[in-house]
């Protein structure tokens, strides 16, 4: 099961926490934190029972989510199903432009052939995605003003009956 990243904020840095309360302050188990401490979180002390610093846990947590993530450089985009930056396939890419500056960029990925999507400005486009080639498409007009539904027409005929 994938594991959410946590708030490493949730703690004050001057205060000291059993696992018990860790637990409590993120929302996860107990075990969780123990886990924790296996992957290198340090206690106070060796005595029972254990205490964490906050500060220590709030850079052992903040390190740990630094090291998660996957920025994009230029040209690539984040595929979800690889879990890595990647190019799109045959340098295509289509751009669906939100309102007059902005836009989502979408294209397949070279690898997986998984449809890949980031946001993107249209002024930074060319920064963004060099050696691309971009196709501006119209996005989808949005649904205005749609007739009331019909309800059940059912009970219409049944009334006249």
């Amino acid at each position: 099961m994938a594991s959410r990243r946590v708030n490493s904020r949730a703690v004050k840095l001057h205060r000291s926490y059993s696992v018990s309360e860790l637990a409590a302050c993120f929302g996860v188990h107990k075990n969780t934190v123990r886990q924790w401490q296996r992957d290198g979180l340090k206690p106070i002390d060796s005595g029972r029972p254990v205490l964490f610093q906050g500060a220590i846990v709030r850079a052992f947590l903040s390190a740990r989510n630094a090291s998660r993530k996957r920025p994009c450089p230029p040209g690539t985009l984040y595929c979800f199903r690889c879990r890595e930056p990647r190019p799109p396939a045959l340098g295509m890419v289509d751009y669906l432009s939100l309102n007059a500056k902005s836009g989502n960029v979408r294209a397949i990925c070279a690898t997986c052939e998984t449809v890949m999507h980031r946001r993107a400005s249209k002024a930074a486009l060319a920064a963004v995605l060099p050696g691309c080639d971009i196709q501006f498409v119209e996005a989808l007009p949005r649904l205005k003003g749609s007739p009331a539904p019909s309800l059940n027409c059912d009970l219409e005929t049944q009334a006249a009956v």
